[in-house]
Order: structure tokens, then C-alpha cells, then sequence
């Protein structure tokens, strides 16, 4: 199967070998082998993020000013336009090579659970430790991201009632929710990571929210953003 999958992705490389940008223009073959890996062979759906404007680079590219998550963000086309589709996904980073990859979570697509990163590494040293199997985990200079298997609103939110204390520095992503895939640039500065990458295509697991959610609650209880309850 993964040989498979190598040679489908390969001959869709070759045809968009004449549709490359002109010379003079940027372009970042990373980041569209990664949009159509995540479409093809783990059937993650994906759409480019706004990306960034000005001579800087540094500025969003949306109309917001003080956009929070400059380039790291959904746009146009809008979250509802993910795909699958490897014919849609390399047109979109054909003409713009240089977007973030964003992943629609929730649906059949996997969640996510995100919490500073210094708190994200404690918790995973302690899940490791109890024999937790974790999936892939997607790391910023300032937050990781543990992915999970789908869950739906109203599950998580029986789940996080039945807590005590929730921090407001996790925050979830789920249906109608995005996440910033690598290589992508970081809103912050730097680069998006696997700090754990998914396994080989036709292998990929996802373990419970359940399973990881009083580990990630503990983990995240000191970090900056206090404890509101139900901070999702």
C-alpha cells in the first residue's frame, strides 16, 4: 500500500512539473508534498491557510489588523473548502507555494488537544511512563499539539463537565476546527514539527480523548492561562 501510494503521489509530482510558477516567483515543494501526503495517503482533508503579507513578511495577509494567528488561519477559500482531492490540493499550492497547511479537524478527521509546550512535554513524559500509546504529535516553538480520534462537541463537553478544574491553556480542536500542519511557518515565529510523526501511510492510530485528557489537564494546570472551567 505505501509503495502504492509513493507512486501515485510521484506521477502527480511529474504532471505539476508544468505547472510550476514562473521563474522570479517563491515556492516551497515541502509544503505541497505535505498538503498531498496528508490528502492522499492518510485522507486528511486540507486547505492552504491565508499565509503572510507586506515586505516583511510579517503581517497576516487577511484584512484583520491585529489578526492573533497571523497566516495560521483559514481565509479564502474558507475552513468548508477542505479536501481530499490531490487534483484541488496541488492547484491551491501550485498557485500559492508558500501557504501553511491546515487540517480540518473533527468528522472523520482527527481532533486535536493543544497546550503550551513545556506542559505538552511533561505530559507526554507521564503518558509514556503509564504505557499510554499516543498518535502524532505537532509541535511550535510555544505549543504542541497531541492529535486524537474524532469526538464530537457534545462528548467532550460531558467530559470536561465531569472535571473539576479545567486550564484555559488547553484548547481543543475539533468539528468545525483547524490546526496548523508542518512544514508550515509557526504564527509565532518558526517552524511547525512533528515532534512525534504520524505512522506509515495505512497504519495511522489515534488514541481517545479519554484516554489522554486527566494527563493534559494536570500537565497545563501551572502553565500561563489560568483555569477557567469548560475553557473550550
Amino acid at each position: 500500500m505505501r509503495e502504492i501510494l509513493g507512486r501515485r503521489l510521484q506521477r502527480l509530482r511529474n504532471r505539476l512539473k508544468s505547472l510550476r510558477p514562473a521563474p522570479g516567483q517563491s515556492g516551497d515543494q515541502a509544503l505541497l508534498d505535505a498538503a498531498l501526503t496528508c490528502a492522499t495517503a492518510w485522507q486528511w482533508p486540507v486547505l492552504p491557510g491565508v499565509g503572510r503579507s507586506g515586505a516583511d513578511s510579517t503581517r497576516c495577509a487577511c484584512p484583520d489588523p491585529d489578526c492573533v494567528v497571523p497566516g495560521a488561519h483559514p481565509f479564502d477559500p474558507g475552513l468548508l473548502a477542505a479536501t481530499t482531492d490531490p487534483r484541488m490540493v496541488a492547484w491551491w499550492w501550485t498557485n500559492r507555494p508558500t501557504a501553511p497547511v491546515l487540517l480540518a479537524t473533527g468528522g472523520s478527521a482527527p481532533c486535536a488537544v493543544s497546550l503550551p509546550a513545556a506542559a505538552a512535554a511533561r505530559a507526554v513524559v507521564r503518558l509514556d511512563a503509564q504505557g499510554m500509546r499516543l498518535g502524532p504529535v505537532v509541535a511550535t516553538p510555544t505549543r504542541w499539539s497531541l492529535l486524537v480520534a474524532p469526538y464530537s462537541l457534545e462528548r467532550l463537553g460531558e467530559l470536561l463537565y465531569a472535571k473539576d478544574h479545567v486550564p484555559s491553556a488547553l484548547r481543543f480542536h475539533g468539528e468545525g476546527g483547524y490546526l496548523l500542519l508542518p512544514p508550515s511557518p509557526a504564527s509565532g515565529g518558526g517552524q511547525v514539527r512533528w515532534e512525534r510523526e504520524p505512522a506509515d501511510a495505512g497504519g495511522l492510530w489515534l488514541p481517545e480523548i479519554e484516554a489522554l485528557v486527566d494527563a493534559l489537564v494536570e500537565a497545563s494546570s501551572g502553565a500561563s492561562g489560568g483555569g477557567s472551567r469548560l475553557a473550550y
